[in-house]
């Protein structure tokens, strides 16, 4: 789910607005599970968040994203969503599957689950919850908590025709290479703007779900 239209996406920054580029990171073709575990968090946490630049201490929307880890005997792949052309807001961008908390929802794996079957239908049964990233904060105003699941094939998946345009998964390596994040800017209120891009063969991966993939490919980085 993308938070941010482009022309207003900052770039992530962390609580002491520092913007180094990420060290240079890859990943063997078999996902070391226990190295994933070690650097997320066993339970999520609002006391530890990125934030793209100028968002303050105002009040956030809480939202839920799941980051789905496919398990492929190729190599491990994380599965992303397009949304439909015609939606309102975001459309035709690059999103994790998730969306806003609801009343009902017991937790943020919860939240993240409930949307991911409801937008594509993989259920809760083929996912296994690993842990958390830091909460990112939007300068659209949103407080998203990354769910990492990992996802065990095989499975069908069922995408809402009116959400979900397409359903795709890129290499986990191509993602967790630093060499593959750009840096793109523009000029928005008077201000040159940051955000990160990662384009993928066709694909234009961009914004808040670039942004937490850096903030996990930094975190193997360490």
């Amino acid at each position: 789910m993308p938070f941010a239209p482009k022309s207003r996406m900052r770039r992530p920054v962390t609580e002491n607005n520092s913007f180094s580029a990420a060290k240079k990171c890859t990943i063997s073709e078999s996902l070391d599970s226990e190295r994933l575990r070690s650097v997320l968090h066993p339970v999520p946490l609002r006391t530890v968040f990125v934030r793209e630049e100028d968002v303050g201490e105002e009040d956030l929307i809480p939202a839920a994203v799941l980051f789905p880890i496919v398990l492929r005997e190729s190599g491990p792949a994380v599965l992303l969503t397009q949304r439909t052309a015609h939606l309102r807001e975001h459309p035709g961008q690059i999103s994790f599957p998730g969306g806003r908390v609801e009343p009902e929802d017991a937790s943020p794996a919860h939240t993240a689950l409930r949307e991911t079957e409801e937008e594509i239908g993989l259920t809760s049964a083929h996912i296994e919850i690993v842990g958390y990233l830091p909460e990112y904060r939007t300068i659209t105003g949103f407080r998203v908590m990354p769910v990492v699941g990992l996802v065990r094939p095989p499975f069908d998946l069922h995408p809402d025709p009116s959400e979900v345009a397409d359903v795709f998964e890129v290499p986990l390596a191509f993602l967790m290479d630093s060499a593959n994040h750009q840096q793109h800017a523009v000029h928005n209120r008077g201000k040159l703007r940051y955000y990160y891009a990662m384009p993928y063969e066709d694909y234009f991966i961009w914004g808040a779900t670039a942004g937490i993939i850096v903030t996990l490919a930094r975190a193997l980085a360490a």
